[in-house]
């Protein structure tokens, strides 16, 4: 069976769902990741690439500018190459980097090398290649020399053109008083002796680690060379990760509604028939496509219209049978009775009232029929039992009743809000209203309310009022259908009608009773219904079956 079951196939469907979103999550990230490490290499070496680029625009000749490169590279412990630009095969983004005077990254992940190529600013037919195939602190340590070389062309205006070249760098370059650093006096002596530092920095914030390049300035002890901070390359930016999330959320409900759309189909199949149905419509019948849920609903509906179809005609046929069964006695006795008013005849009379009593005894075994037919037929109630908080239900009736605004007193004596019963919550609350309505029908000022579990271990409800109570010989009667009570309180109010018959019968489908007295506390009546509290066992239910059988045979 459990091949055939539409929410296994839900299921995994949802584990498979789950599975691919996850890998097109991981794929998608890497992707993104891919690109978001080419431009963070980039804009790393953006400002670097002017810089150097600057430098070697102030050579005078192609000798001194490939000698400022052959010192560069040996402070930057990289092989950097002064190539002809027709021998570089450079893509179009490549190229629009480098006429923005850009650098253009080309990284090997197998190999774990960058190689780098840089523009010239007044040299179109040359680039450098730079081949970095790692990063160490040296190397980040001699960064700062480039900048303080460009700047020694500006003396006394170094922040001024910091300013101006701000624009190519990802990260802040300034000028700093020493005082405004964290530093410790290590870092302060380093600095003194014309050494370079490094400061990581962790933040509690999206930015996470950063590093900073602090660089002594030439005729300046006060001052320093701030690269920095620079945020380290971060795989999983909260940014990523909410829009990853996002999307596969939204991927996943996609395939959620497609894998939930058939069953969504066939309610709504279900749902069309029953309408139907309702309208009056029997004739409508449901497809029963493979094997699962679905199916079987609506195989149920088909064979459950099939049976009401059967029940209205064997309806239909049993009050045809019954009018005729009915008119047959009934006309013989008619009969009968004009036989009799016009025959004299003692014994001729006789055997007419003898024919007419044996088509009355007919007359009752019919009408026992149709009432043993019409009980079997109804059945007892599905009753949905679940644990209930008392006091909701109570208040609730209160509540209820006070809105009605019907100048009574209406007071609660609440249990304790941890006491729960078992019961179902609907004919729980129609039974309380019930009690609640009558009694402040026919109140005088005051109607209280109360509940909880006896000293047996029973569930109650009761309902006390100050009006003129219930004789005691009529106590019974109350609960009977239609019943009218020949005293005030029916000649006040017109009396009970249905309200308390089916308090009883739901009493009665608990597994309790109901019962009226007189309140010693307000002086009129009081109706508490008591019922097992704990859920009802099987073999309690069959044995109320069995009672309301023997009660019905006898009544």
């Amino acid at each position: 069976m459990l091949k055939h079951s539409i929410f296994l196939r839900i299921y995994a469907g949802l584990v498979i769902l789950v599975a691919v979103v996850a890998i097109l999550a991981y794929l998608l990230v890497q992707i993104i990741n891919y690109q978001r490490a080419q431009e963070y290499r980039e804009s790393l070496t953006d400002g670097m690439a002017y810089i150097i680029s600057e430098g070697i625009a102030r050579q005078q000749n192609e000798q001194q500018k490939k000698d400022w490169i052959s010192d560069a590279s040996d402070l930057l412990e990289l092989p950097i190459y002064y190539v002809q630009a027709d021998k570089v095969d450079l893509s179009r983004a490549e190229l629009r980097r480098i006429k923005e005077r850009k650098a253009a990254v080309r990284y090997n992940a197998e190999n774990m090398i960058a190689y780098i190529i840089l523009g010239m600013k007044d040299d179109p037919n040359h680039y450098l290649y730079i081949k970095a195939d790692k990063i160490t602190e040296r190397q980040m340590k001699a960064l700062p020399i480039f900048v303080l070389d460009y700047l020694v062309y500006y003396p006394g205006q170094e922040k001024e053109y910091l300013a101006k070249i701000q624009q190519h760098f990802s990260y802040p370059v300034n000028i700093k008083n020493i005082q405004e650093l964290p530093l410790d006096s290590e870092q302060i002596g380093r600095l003194r002796l014309d050494h370079s530092i490094i400061l990581y920095r962790d933040n509690a914030t999206v930015r996470g680690t950063t590093i900073s390049i602090v660089s002594p300035m030439p005729n300046s002890p006060s001052e320093v060379l701030v690269l920095g901070p620079v945020p380290l390359f971060n795989w999983m930016p909260f940014q990523l990760a909410a829009g990853i999330t996002l999307l596969s959320m939204f991927m996943l409900s996609l395939g959620v509604y497609g894998l939930i759309l058939p069953m969504q189909r066939k309610i709504r199949q279900v749902n069309y028939a029953l309408n139907r149905t309702k309208s009056g419509d029997l004739n409508m019948r449901l497809p029963v496509d493979g094997t699962d849920e679905m199916a079987s609903l609506a195989s149920s509906y088909n064979s459950m219209s099939d049976h009401i179809q059967r029940l209205i005609e064997a309806q239909r046929e049993l009050m045809r049978a019954v009018s005729h069964e009915l008119r047959t006695p009934v006309a013989r006795i008619r009969f009968g009775m004009e036989m009799l008013a016009e025959e004299d005849d003692y014994e001729y009379r006789l055997q007419q009232v003898e024919m007419i009593d044996k088509d009355i005894e007919a007359l009752n075994t019919l009408i026992d029929e149709i009432m043993t037919y019409a009980k079997l037929e109804q059945g007892m109630p599905s009753l949905e039992i679940e644990k209930i908080v008392l006091v909701e239900v109570l208040e609730q009736v209160a509540t209820e009743t006070e809105a009605l605004k019907t100048q009574k007193d209406i007071q609660l004596l609440a249990p304790p809000v941890t006491l729960e019963v078992e019961a179902e919550r609907r004919y729980l609350h129609r039974v309380v209203q019930n009690l609640v309505g009558n009694a402040v029908r026919y109140c005088d000022h005051k109607v209280l309310i109360s509940g909880g579990i006896n000293e047996q271990g029973m569930a109650y409800v009761c309902v006390e009022d100050d009006g003129p109570g219930i004789p005691e010989q009529d106590r019974e009667r109350v609960f009977e259908a239609f019943a009218r009570l020949d005293d005030s309180r029916t000649r006040a109010s017109g009396g009970y009608g249905l309200g308390l018959s089916i308090v009883s019968r739901i009493a009665y489908w608990f597994g309790g009773k109901i019962e009226v007295d007189q309140s010693p506390n307000l002086g009129g009546a009081r109706f508490m219904m008591v019922w097992p509290a704990k859920r009802f066992s099987k073999a309690r239910k069959k044995a109320a079956a069995e009672k309301e059988k023997t009660t019905d045979s006898l009544t």
